[in-house]
């Protein structure tokens, strides 16, 4: 399974992005897509996650804020981080994640950079 993510970019506070993660090869139809974030100098960190199914869970400073969905011709493969409100604290390299029977799977990063 390879993963893709892109979508990141410059924006300024309070602006919005949205970011996409496209699977290809073998995904199953249930996994759980999750998207992580890692901000200079800090660990990597859950942002939000969304089941093949369409539930979705996000805590912390991004709830309320961020929301993960699945695309709804081909839930199973790609998916979205719908990011509003951003701060400079969103500042990061935000990754996706799939993790399914038999493995999970990072794409490369995309970075998002918050200016205020």
């Amino acid at each position: 399974v390879q993963l893709q993510a892109f979508g990141g970019g410059l924006v300024q506070t309070g602006g919005s992005l949205r970011l996409s993660c496209a699977a290809s090869g073998t995904v199953n139809g249930l996994n759980v897509m999750s998207w992580y974030r890692q901000a200079p100098g800090k660990q990597r960190e859950l942002v939000a996650t969304i089941t093949s199914g369409g539930t979705a869970n996000n805590e912390g400073s991004t709830k309320g804020r961020f929301t993960a969905s699945r695309d709804i011709k081909n839930p199973v493969k790609v998916g979205y981080l719908q990011m509003d409100s951003l701060e400079p604290e969103d500042t990061a390299v935000y990754y996706c994640h799939i993790r399914q029977v038999g493995g999970d799977y990072w794409g490369q990063g995309t970075l998002v950079t918050v200016s205020s």
